[in-house]
């Protein structure tokens, strides 16, 4: 499956890339929709499958109607609203929804903390 997210901004793409495979294309919306923006981002998504992950703020909710419209097959992912948007989502819970949403293929694990000898 050929994949690609779309966000906000570049602080939300940044958090998501330290969890997701270099070969996932993380576009931005940089929280405004025109014209241009949005032909620019249906060439560069093309074919592949879309996935939604704004803020659950009134911005991102209206951002993600904009581009539900557009992307009428686009799959969403969610933050919880006590975080600071995608970018205060923590790693763990990043990768809890990208999980939900079928994608461990392209998620990229933390190693885990080795344990101290007693």
């Amino acid at each position: 499956m050929d994949i690609a997210i779309i966000v906000e901004g570049k602080n939300d793409r940044s958090r998501l890339s330290r969890v997701l495979s270099p070969e996932v294309p993380i576009h931005c919306t940089f929280g405004t929709l025109n014209t241009v923006k949005i032909e620019a981002l249906r060439r560069a998504i093309g074919d592949r499958q879309v996935y939604l992950f704004t803020d659950p703020d009134s911005s991102g909710r209206r951002i993600r109607g904009i581009l539900h419209d557009i992307f009428p097959d686009a799959e969403n992912l969610y933050t919880r609203r006590g975080y600071n948007g995608v970018e205060g989502t923590p790693e763990e819970y990043l990768i809890q929804q990208l999980e939900k949403a079928g994608l461990e293929e392209y998620i990229i694990y933390p190693e885990p903390i080795p344990e101290w000898p007693e």
